[in-house]
Formats: C-alpha cells, sequence, structure tokens
C-alpha cells in the first residue's frame, strides 16, 4: 500500500451522467479520458480498483417506463446502455495503458466477461481495474445496489461515488445557494432526512456491512487522488456519530 494512500482496495461507482459531460446525453470522450487520467496515477501507486458505471446518459429504464415502456424490458435496456459506458472506459483506460477488464452480469460473452466473483478478485491482485457493467443482472434494482453488492463481494474498503457536486447538502446546492455541506454523515442521518446519495437499498446494505461511502466532485482536478489519499474533501458517510 503506497504509504500516502487511505486506502489499498476502493469501489468507484460512476453514474451515466458524468460521462455525458455538459451534453445532454452520450457520451464526452474528453470527460472520460480525463477521468481515466485520473485513476491511471492511483493506479501506478499501487491502488486496487473496481469500477461500477451506470447508463442513464444513454437510456433511463425509470424514464422510459413513464412513456409506456414495460419496467421490465426497459431496465433490460438500461443494463446493456451500461456495459457500452464500461466499454468506453475501457478504451479509455487502454490507451493510456491501464490493463481492464470488463465483468457484465448479464452474458455478452463477444465483447465482455461475465461476472464471476473469484475472477474478479484474481483480475484486482494481478493490478488491472475491472469494471462492472449490467448492474446486478436484474432489473428493479439500481447501479447504486449493484455498486453496495460488488464492494462487499471483492472486499472494497470504501465506495467512492463521483459526483458533479463537491459532496453530500441538506438540500439541493443547485437550487439553493445557502445548502449546506456535511463533511460526515451517518446511514441514520441519511435515511432520517432523505439525503440523495443512493438509492435507500443501497445505503442499507452499506449500513448493514459497515462499506463505508465518500461522495465527491470527481471533475475536479487531482481530486480523486485526493479522495484515496484522506484529504477532507467531499462527505463520509459512516455508521459512527457525527
Amino acid at each position: 500500500m503506497h504509504p500516502d494512500h487511505r486506502y489499498k482496495r476502493v469501489l468507484l461507482k460512476l453514474s451515466g451522467d458524468i460521462l455525458k459531460g455538459q451534453e445532454s446525453n452520450g457520451i464526452d470522450f474528453n470527460v472520460v479520458g480525463r477521468i481515466a487520467g485520473e485513476i491511471k496515477e492511483v493506479i501506478e501507486e499501487g491502488l486496487e480498483l473496481a469500477i461500477v458505471v451506470g447508463g442513464g446518459n444513454l437510456f433511463r429504464g425509470s424514464e422510459a417506463e413513464k412513456t409506456g415502456y414495460d419496467r421490465i424490458t426497459a431496465d433490460s435496456m438500461g443494463m446493456l446502455s451500461t456495459v457500452i459506458n464500461a466499454l468506453a472506459i475501457q478504451n479509455a483506460l487502454e490507451k493510456i495503458s491501464v490493463e481492464t477488464r470488463v465483468q457484465s452480469a448479464v452474458s455478452i460473452n463477444e465483447l465482455v466477461e461475465p461476472f464471476i466473483r473469484r475472477r474478479a478478485i484474481r483480475h484486482i491482485n494481478k493490478g488491472r481495474v475491472v469494471i462492472f457493467a449490467a448492474g446486478t443482472g436484474n432489473p428493479l434494482f439500481t447501479t447504486d445496489t449493484a455498486a453496495a453488492l460488488r464492494a462487499r463481494q471483492i472486499d472494497a474498503e470504501v465506495i467512492l461515488k463521483g459526483t458533479k457536486v463537491d459532496g453530500i447538502f441538506d438540500r439541493d446546492p443547485k437550487v439553493y445557494r445557502d445548502a449546506i455541506k456535511f463533511d460526515e454523515v451517518t446511514y441514520h442521518e441519511i435515511i432520517k432526512r432523505g439525503l440523495r446519495v443512493m438509492d435507500m437499498t443501497a445505503i442499507t446494505f452499506c449500513r448493514d456491512y459497515k462499506i463505508p461511502i465518500a461522495v465527491f466532485n470527481i471533475l475536479g482536478i487531482g481530486n480523486f487522488r485526493h479522495i484515496i489519499c484522506g484529504k477532507p474533501i467531499g462527505t463520509l458517510v459512516t455508521e459512527g456519530e457525527r
């Protein structure tokens, strides 16, 4: 473990919204490339990393349901969109010589590996970045829940949720200029206040298995390394009393 690092093995949760940058949808490959560059820096210092990626920049099942799509079908389409995003991240990382593997919870053997826990751990032990796609492989579960599940399965020390904002606030900072940012908050407070961090299934899972969550702005230059090194940016969610 690098002496500057607070964590040795982490799971990074990236939403599809992050990947679209300032566009209304799709993939901004400049943003993906910039995130890949920040990942490369800490991987070369010995960080063990897995990534769970969402697909909302391409297709969102919950939104499609409102227009008449069957929710199960819509969620299946959403799972496929995460595979596209995972391949985009893989390409960006491998262009800068970071070895990766994509594992999918649904079988697409011609494109990616199936999710196999022991194989994923072997890849991570060998210094490869493993990108988990297709959520949990089941409709009606979000990629937040998939991140919580995969973090537990690979024994990650923390879930790092990369967002467009600087952490968790008491209300939407884009709407309320006087919104207050939390430096630390408990799972109980998240649930009690109804704070939008991850879905409640993911939050209660992390609480039950004592998996801390660090929410931070991944688009800030150097922020990924800062969070890995334990610098006081973002918001840390733990079980402890504040």
